[in-house]
This record gives structure tokens, sequence and C-alpha cells, in this order.
């Protein structure tokens, strides 16, 4: 009795942290949608974020709360310099064999990235090719992870929030069409990225981007760590960045590190041809044996 107890109130934890996260914000997937969504897994851990965090729960920060950052400001021009050469000589670009596990989806409609730096592991092609970059970078501990994103004239990133609350997002605006019709959109809100100007989001509320300007945009991308109001909470969260978020990590050439979970994603990746091609070809049954399959794990949950 006190097991079933036990795990009963295990499952009404991970509820009600999914709920938490669903209605956080004003813009929402559908239920349905948000069960199913990798932000789901993390939820109990991302609520636990919200309520240490030491930063306003807002779509927009103000970037002057972040007075570490200015150096990145202050050396935009030399940031973009050289991420215009990397765009000239096509090292921007979609993942070359499958393993971008936190990306993968973006690549469809035309985004491309290069990895400066992944949760504590630097890439040598970064270093290489991007000196000056990735020296600024290492003055920056609050900086977790940061790359060059292109979005291409025409190109779309589809609503979606982010599955860990142990960040915030960084823009700072590098090469960009300074047109409203180039814009991300936090939580209902909209911004238009212009060159030398920087934004901060919280990208676990539901965003999008979309790129109809005539123009490519570049820009500078990093996830800062969330402020935490305790010392534990700060080192909670450096922990799952080390040995979780870290282990998504993905390649810009061989012989950079490739995590755990990217070089799973490999494969996993194929699973999810298959899934796709199963709902393609009957929709109501792939429906039908998803909700079968989930209460099925949930069954034996409670059987174990």
């Amino acid at each position: 009795m006190e097991s079933l107890f036990i795990k009963v109130a295990l499952v009404l934890l991970l509820v009600t942290a999914i709920l938490r996260v669903h209605l956080r914000g004003r813009v929402r997937h559908s239920l349905r949608h948000q069960v199913f969504d990798h932000s789901s897994v993390a939820a109990p851990l991302n609520v636990l974020m919200y309520a240490v965090s030491s930063v306003p729960e807002t779509p927009f920060l103000p970037t002057g709360a972040f007075p570490e950052l200015k150096l990145l400001q202050s050396h935009w021009q030399e940031i973009r310099d050289e991420g215009a050469r990397l765009l000239k000589a096509q090292e921007i670009c979609a993942a070359q064999h499958n393993d971008d596990a936190g990306f993968n989806s973006f690549f469809k409609y035309g985004w491309k990235r290069f990895y400066l730096k992944w949760y504590g592991e630097s890439h040598p092609s970064a270093a290489s090719l991007c000196p000056r970059t990735t020296a600024l970078l290492r003055n920056l501990p609050s900086v977790k992870a940061a790359m060059f994103a292109w979005l291409p004239d025409g190109g779309k990133l589809n609503p979606h929030r982010d599955p860990y609350a142990g960040s915030l997002r960084y823009h700072l605006g590098l090469i960009t069409p300074n047109d409203d019709r180039c814009y991300i959109e936090v939580d209902g809100e909209r911004y238009s990225w212009r060159d030398g100007e920087a934004v901060v989001f919280d990208e676990t509320y539901i965003h999008r981007a979309e790129n109809h300007s005539g123009q490519g945009r570049l820009i500078l991308f990093c996830d800062i760590e969330r402020p935490m109001r305790y010392r534990w909470a700060t080192a909670l969260n450096r922990w799952v960045g080390l040995h979780i978020v870290a282990a998504a990590s993905s390649p810009n050439h061989d012989g950079d590190h490739l995590g755990l979970i990217s070089r799973l994603f490999r494969y996993a990746d194929w699973v999810g041809e298959q899934r796709k091609r199963f709902k393609r070809w009957n929709p109501r049954v792939y429906r039908t044996t998803r909700v079968v399959l989930i209460i099925a794990v949930v069954s034996l949950f409670f059987v174990i």
C-alpha cells in the first residue's frame, strides 16, 4: 500500500508539473501536443528552476540585467567578420550525419549553425576558424553554449519550447536584414533583429521565427546560465548542464566532440522516420497505438 501511494504521488507530481509548464505564458500547444512534447519529460526539474530563479518570469528580459554580455556587443563587428568568413566558406551548415539531437528539426526549413562551444566542450574547429570569438567567449563563464546561426530568406522555425529551463537565450545581431519581416516571436511578443543589437529571452516559452525579408540573417546565438537565488540551485543547474545537456554536443568537423545523446540520435532519427511512415499510412491507427502504449507503460509502472 505504501509503495502504491508513492507511485500515485509521483504520477500526480509529474502531471502537476506538466500542467504548470503547459499553462505558463499566453501561447500554448494543444494539451495533447504538450503531453508528448520533450519539455514534459523535464517538467518537474523545470518547475524547480522557475521557483528558484532570480530573474522575472517574463518572455523577454532586459539585456542590462546581464552586464557581462556587453563584452560581446562591444566586439560585435569582429564577431560578425568571423561569422561572415564562415558563411562564405559554407562552414555554417546543417549536421552532416544526423547527429544534432538539439536542433535536428530546425534544418528542415534552411536553418544552419556552426558551434563555438557547448556546455564545457569547445570544438577544435571553432578555435581554429574563429579565434577572436572563441577568445571572447572564454572570458564569459556564464555563456554555456554558443554558435553562429543562419536563417535564410523564406526560412522559419515552427512554434516550440526548449526542453530545459536552466538557461536563457541571447541573440546578437551580426548580419541581419534590419527588417521587421525577419523576426522571432516569444509567447506572442515579436522582436526583429538589428545589426549590433542584442536580446535576451526565456526559450522555455513557446517561440517561433520567420524570415520573409528577401535577405538571410546571421546571429550569435548563446545559452546563458539562468541566475539562481541559492547556491545549491546554481550547483544543481551546472551539474545538469555538464552531465546531461553536454551529452547533446554535435560536431562541426570530424575531431570535434560528439556527445552520447547526439551519438544515439543517429539511430533515433531512423526510428523517427519509421514512426512518420506509420503515421502517414494510417493516422487513426497511429494515434490509437500511441495511446495504448502510454497506458501500457503507466500500467507497468504500477505493477512493478
